[in-house]
């Protein structure tokens, strides 16, 4: 089949009514690998790239998103930590609009019933337009 596992997909199709980064971007921990002496894990590398593998959690500002789908994890391959953009919005939480977005569907067996979940990979942040800076606008005015 020649359509790969993970794809390009647009901001505006994972989050339409915006993405609001809360917290900072961290490294991603290395649960397969060997834990330091201090304790600690090292940093999980990019299976294709070899490069450090970061994470930040996003809400999504869709107000018809569920529990599970409400704070959603997106990673990052890159030598350095990715900087989102400054937060001037009056939020607590910093507007973002994620560049070079891509998906991966997956079966998360967790849970009481098996469901589709997904595996979200970005470049890099852009700063989000000014109608994302205020969550819940688009549904009121419809």
């Amino acid at each position: 089949m020649a359509i790969a596992k993970r794809f390009e997909i647009a901001h505006e199709a994972v989050f339409p009514q915006g993405a609001y980064l809360r917290g900072i971007v961290e490294p991603v921990a290395d649960f397969q690998a060997e834990k330091r002496p201090d304790g600690s894990r090292p940093q999980q590398r990019d299976k294709e790239t070899g490069l450090p593998m970061w994470q930040c959690t996003v809400i999504d500002g869709d107000d018809d998103a569920n529990r599970r789908e409400l704070g959603v994890s997106v990673k990052f391959a890159a030598e350095v930590q990715p900087v989102p953009p400054k937060n001037t919005s009056p939020m607590p939480w910093t507007p973002v609009k994620f560049v070079g977005l891509a998906a991966l569907p997956y079966v998360d067996d967790s849970g009481n019933r098996p469901r589709i979940a997904w595996s979200f990979r970005a470049q890099g942040f852009a700063p989000a337009s000014q109608e994302q800076a205020k969550p819940g606008d688009q549904k009121a005015a419809a």
